[in-house]
């Protein structure tokens, strides 16, 4: 019997990316190799996503793709896993009767019994109990040589009006400091450099174990593990986030200064209405005592437009805290209604091009605010792990500072994937800067 290869299409977030290589790792325990030829793939993995529609609409015109796959070789296995798994079912089955397997976001442990089932008898396979834990020791392929993704907690108890994941991700679960330390302390040991603490919100982590445990407990924990330079986490949520929490993360020589803590919107009326649990007030306590405890910190941020109900009043309130806060970045979005979300029932739906016209204007002053942070880096030099080259540029290659900025050089030849180097930035940009390898005369 020749080789046996798996291919796998990851859709959404970086848990997702994490939970796919615990997929991989469970395919190379049953013989079967990784390939990027999806017609050679003997098994094809769809890790989905449905926080929003687009991401549901193209996993669907992908399963269809796949159907004369099946065709050709009705012994190919077909696995749709992740958030839109759990939403969706059995459903998936009616809709593709190709599919094989639907595993939910509790059941990734069950892939290997249930390919094995599969090809006993051919036939549908479905496992999206969410009563099953969360967290399971499983191998894990990792898909970077240098960077890890490392799980903390699973789900999320917030129940922000407009998001879906606290359904198909169920309730917060977080593992033992112990068992992430076990992890990582790994992870040190095979040559990884840089980490990143990954849960929905981070800050939550430690309170469903009821024993003190939590975020600040962890960074404390983790600080002298040998091997690794950089901790990495996301995402924070600033109703959870403690004075104690920036304190660890200040006193830390590992965590870097970039901290992504989502605002959502400028309006207190807006933030009640989304379910956030804090005010702009409390927010900007927050990251005025991060800035004065972190002086070098890179601050990025999520904004949604269009919130039903969002006046042109409650914009510009948004606006204005943009412009008061300045963030080094903001990742803007459009609000669209998830069915099953209170904010999707929610009256006075914002017209889609007004939606659009708000997220020009949002987008407009941050790109200005984001540029000029980027000229001020300008002639400066910057610590970065090299992570390879650019996605359409063999000859330029990229990394990125502790503050998660991307700086790309022309490849000399004299650095390596996974090299920690100096970089000059001789040009700041909106989005990226660039610059060269800084070398010392002499």
């Amino acid at each position: 019997m020749g080789e046996k290869y798996y291919f796998i299409i990851s859709y959404g977030c970086q848990t997702n990316i994490s939970d796919s290589e615990r997929y991989a790792g469970q395919l190379e325990e049953l013989g079967y190799r990784m390939t990027e030829n999806m017609e050679l793939a003997d098994v094809i993995l769809l890790n989905t996503c449905c926080v929003r529609e687009t991401a549901e609409d193209k996993t669907l015109g992908k399963i269809g793709e796949l159907k004369h796959l099946k065709k050709r070789n009705p012994d190919l296995i077909i696995a749709v896993t992740g958030c839109m798994a759990q939403e969706w079912q059995d459903k998936l089955f009616h809709r593709a009767p190709h599919i094989d397997l639907v595993i939910g976001t509790h059941n990734i442990h069950k892939l290997v019994s249930l390919i094995e089932e599969r090809q006993k008898k051919s036939d549908h396979y479905l496992a999206a109990d969410m009563t099953v834990p969360a967290f399971h020791d499983l191998p894990t392929r990792h898909f970077r040589d240098f960077f890890a993704w490392v799980p903390i907690m699973n789900g999320c108890n917030k129940f922000c009006t407009y998001c879906i994941v606290p359904y198909v991700r169920g309730r917060e679960v977080s593992r033992s400091v112990e068992n992430i330390a076990k992890e990582i302390k790994k992870l040190g040991t095979q040559g990884f450099k840089e980490i990143t603490l990954l849960g929905q919100n981070v800050n939550s982590y430690g309170q469903d174990l009821k024993n003190g445990t939590d975020f600040s407990t962890l960074i404390r924990q983790i600080e002298e593990i040998e091997g690794i330079e950089r901790v990495r986490y996301m995402t924070s949520h600033p109703k959870d986030m403690t004075f104690a929490m920036i304190d660890a993360m200040a006193e830390s020589k590992k965590v870097v200064n970039h901290m992504h803590l989502p605002i959502q919107s400028g309006s207190d009326e807006l933030l009640k209405k989304m379910n956030r649990g804090y005010t702009t007030a409390h927010y900007l306590e927050l990251i005025e005592y991060a800035r004065r405890r972190i002086p070098d910190l890179v601050l990025t941020t999520d904004i949604i437009v269009g919130f039903p109900g969002e006046t042109e009043e409650m914009f510009e309130e948004t606006l204005h805290f943009l412009e008061k806060t300045r963030y080094d970045m903001a990742y803007t979005f459009i609000y669209s209604p998830r069915t099953g979300t209170p904010a999707a029932k929610m009256p006075d739906q914002i017209p889609q091009d007004v939606k659009s016209l708000r997220l020009r204007k949002l987008m407009d002053i941050q790109n200005t605010i984001s540029l000029s942070y980027n000229k001020e880096m300008e002639n400066k030099i910057y610590s970065v792990i090299v992570e390879g080259p650019t996605k359409n540029d063999e000859n330029h290659w990229f990394g990125r500072t502790t503050g998660n900025k991307m700086i790309i050089w022309e490849n000399d030849n004299t650095v390596a994937v996974g090299d920690t180097v100096p970089v000059v930035v001789d040009k700041g940009q909106t989005w990226v800067l660039k610059g060269h390898i800084w070398k010392q005369e002499g």
